[in-house]
């Protein structure tokens, strides 16, 4: 059964103003959807900011002293780039769920809610009043999605996770370093955003469920969840292999990876013979094209001697010069830095950078838009919200359902 915003025919809608309420007809797959964020950092908050992608309507609740993220070090002076790039298209109010009053009215918010997000340890949310049991009771069509950093369960559930250290705890590190040579970190939070599309999809699949059962449920993400699922490639251990089953498995030995060239850096992956052929001939290397490197694990097994007759050709021309020359022949991409990504033509092209106006910062370029649907396109992107920016509105309307 639809939610009571669906069934009267109207949804709650962002306008290009952020701080109206007033009820508009909403777009994208999910509109109608009211999220309530109680979540900080990365992982919860910008699952939630997917959802917001894809019509939800989403209330950035915070506590006084705001998410930690605002507070990350950043050349901007008034925010937090992370916060402003994981928070977008999100209303904000803060509220203290220690002081009766603010818990009463996120219960008056959580009466009509759909989904509620919150990235504490398990032992937090029951002693605050907010754990699933308690809030079922409230709305039982409530998704509640909980995001740990290992689980509900275990020796380790009250431990706090953050994404480099389930990347150095899972093998994740140890496959990113050299073999033979030290860990190292992979830096851009892969654990985190890994995470958060699992809440986004772990949400939405809850909520396709209600539509037929009428009920809420509890959605489950971790952290440690994230970090095994994205190496489901390399997590398989037959019964007849000894412990060290080789985690590189995937690797394709010396030739796909990234290469000097005469200026610059250039990723290249030549696996299948058709690109392997075309990488030859492109660099004038077809004396390699013999039985001896005719498949990936040969010339894994021979890369000390192929890689060094492959810089020299390189060493020709600059990584933008072969990225043109190898055009859609052979996969590769010339190193470039992220700002290069704002007016870079196929990112122009597929409108994924927004402008957005914050009231302390002002105008700025971001990210936006992860999907495309045809028929029903998500609204118009918003910019995170300044710390309770909507908080006058918010705890008035809770103060009304309250009572």
């Amino acid at each position: 059964m639809p939610s009571s915003r669906l069934r009267s025919g109207s949804a709650w809608s962002r306008t290009r103003d952020p701080g109206s309420l007033r009820m508009t007809q909403a777009s994208g797959p999910l509109a109608g959807i009211r999220v309530l964020d109680l979540s900080a950092y990365i992982a919860g908050p910008y699952g939630c900011a997917l959802l917001a992608d894809l019509g939800a309507e989403v209330i950035k609740i915070e506590p006084p002293v705001g998410d930690n993220l605002r507070k990350y070090p950043s050349t901007l002076a008034a925010e937090s780039r992370a916060f402003l790039g994981v928070n977008r298209s999100k209303r904000g109010v803060v509220l203290d769920l220690k002081q009766p009053r603010d818990l009463q009215r996120l219960l008056a918010l959580v009466v009509d809610a759909d989904v509620l997000v919150h990235n504490f340890r398990p032992e937090v949310p029951a002693r605050l009043g907010i754990a699933y049991e308690q809030l079922r009771a409230v709305n039982p069509r409530l998704v509640y999605c909980a995001v740990t950093g290992y689980g509900d369960t275990g020796p380790l559930r009250d431990k706090a996770g953050y994404d480099q250290v389930l990347q150095t705890m899972t093998g994740m590190a140890a496959q990113q370093g050299p073999a033979g040579g030290p860990p190292e970190i992979l830096y851009g939070s892969v654990v985190d955003y890994y995470a958060a599309s699992l809440v986004t999809s772990g949400v939405t699949a809850a909520l396709y469920e209600r539509e037929k059962s009428g009920k809420g449920q509890s959605v489950g993400v971790s952290l440690l969840r994230s970090a095994l699922a994205m190496q489901s490639a390399r997590l398989v251990w037959t019964d007849s292999e000894p412990r060290d089953v080789g985690g590189r498995d995937m690797r394709s030995g010396g030739i796909t990876g990234i290469h000097p060239t005469r200026e610059g850096w250039l990723y290249i992956s030549a696996n299948t013979p058709h690109f392997w052929t075309a990488l030859c001939g492109k660099t004038g290397l077809q004396e390699l094209l013999v039985e001896r490197y005719d498949s990936v694990r040969k010339r894994a097994q021979h890369a000390q001697e192929i890689v060094p007759k492959l810089h020299g050709a390189l060493a020709h021309r600059s990584a933008l010069e072969w990225e043109a020359l190898f055009g859609e022949e052979v996969p590769c991409a010339a190193a470039r830095e992220v700002e290069d990504m704002f007016d870079f033509p196929q990112v122009q092209a597929e409108g994924l950078i927004s402008r957005f106006e914050h009231p302390v910062v002002g105008g700025y370029r971001a990210f936006s838009g992860a999907w495309e649907f045809g028929r029903t396109p998500g609204p118009a992107p918003f910019a995170a919200p300044a710390i309770d920016q909507h908080g006058d509105e918010l705890r008035e309307e809770a103060d009304r359902k309250g009572g």
